[in-house]
C-alpha cells in the first residue's frame, strides 16, 4: 500500500487529487496540508472535498504529514514546492511534482534533491498530453525545416504563470527535434511592424478567459496545407488521475529525475 499526502490539498488540483485517492486500489491517503493560516486547517479533508468524513485533519504544513507518507503529491506554486521537496528530502520520501511556472534556478534546484529521491516532474500529467509529446516529435521531425511552427495555449483566468508549463515543454519537444536552441527561436508576442517570420521560430501565444481548464493547438503550417494537432481538456481530473498514477509507479523506484513519459512507459 502507497501512502500518500497531498500538498494544497484544499486547492483546485490538490482536493481533486485528494478526492479521486479513494478510487486507487494500492493507495491509502494518509495527509493533506495547506499553507499556514489557511481558513479550512483543522477540517476534516473527507469533508471538505465531497467524499465524506475521513478523520484526516487537514494540516498547515508538511511537517505535520510527512512522517506517516511515502510519496507527497505537490501542485502548488514555485516556493512552496521548493520548500516541500526540502522536506521530503530530509525524510528521505518520494515526491511527485506538478507545479508549473518554475524558473530554471528551481529547476535546478529540485534536480539537486532528486539526486536523493525519487522524484516525478511534469508541467502535464495526463495521458493524452504525453503521447502528444511524443507524437510532435516525430512529426517536427518529418516535417523538418519548411512548416512554420506556431503553439497556441487556452486557460481560466486565474491561471498565474504564462505561456502554460505544457506549451513550453511542447516547443522544447519540437525544438529539440529540429536542433534548435528555443531561447534563441522562441516568439512569444507580435505587434506592429515585426517583418517577416523567420524560418526557424517557434511561437508560443496565449489566452487567458473564463473557466478553460486547458487547450493546446500546435500547428505546422507549409506552403498550400497545414496540420494541426489539438489537445483539450474538459475536466481537472484527467491531471490529478495522472498525479495519482505517478504516485503509484514513483513508489520503490531508486532517486532520480522521472516524467509523466517515464511513468506512462513512452519514453
Amino acid at each position: 500500500m502507497v501512502k500518500i499526502a497531498v500538498a494544497g490539498a484544499a486547492g483546485r488540483m490538490g482536493s481533486r487529487i485528494t478526492a479521486l485517492s479513494k478510487e486507487y486500489e494500492g493507495l491509502k491517503l494518509t495527509g493533506a496540508f495547506e499553507k499556514k493560516g489557511h481558513k479550512d486547517i483543522g477540517k476534516d479533508i473527507g469533508e471538505l472535498v465531497g467524499i465524506g468524513t475521513t478523520g484526516i485533519k487537514l494540516a498547515d504544513g508538511i511537517e505535520q504529514v510527512i512522517d506517516e507518507a511515502d510519496v507527497v503529491i505537490d501542485f502548488t506554486h514555485a516556493d512552496a514546492t521548493l520548500e516541500n521537496i526540502k522536506a521530503v528530502s530530509q525524510k528521505g520520501k518520494a515526491i511527485v511534482i506538478g507545479t508549473t511556472g518554475l524558473s530554471k534556478d528551481s529547476i535546478a534546484e529540485i534536480k539537486s534533491y532528486a539526486e536523493k529521491i525519487p522524484c516525478v516532474l511534469a508541467s502535464n500529467m495526463s495521458l493524452g498530453v504525453n503521447l502528444l509529446l511524443k507524437v510532435l516529435k516525430d512529426v517536427a521531425r518529418v516535417l523538418g525545416d519548411e512548416y512554420d511552427i506556431e503553439i497556441v495555449e487556452a486557460h481560466h483566468r486565474l491561471k498565474k504563470d504564462a505561456p502554460s508549463g505544457t506549451a513550453l515543454r511542447m516547443a522544447e519537444v519540437i525544438a529539440e527535434a529540429l536542433e534548435r536552441n528555443l531561447d534563441e527561436v522562441a516568439v512569444y508576442a507580435r505587434k506592429g511592424m515585426i517583418g517577416e517570420r523567420t524560418k526557424k521560430e517557434i511561437g508560443i501565444q496565449t489566452i487567458r478567459a473564463g473557466d478553460i481548464v486547458g487547450e493546446h493547438t500546435v500547428i505546422f503550417g507549409g506552403l498550400g496545407e497545414r496540420i494541426e494537432i489539438t489537445h483539450k481538456a474538459s475536466s481537472r481530473d484527467t491531471f490529478a488521475r495522472g498525479a495519482l498514477k505517478a504516485a503509484l509507479w514513483l513508489h520503490g523506484k531508486p532517486a532520480g529525475l522521472y516524467d509523466m513519459q517515464d511513468v506512462l512507459g513512452l519514453s
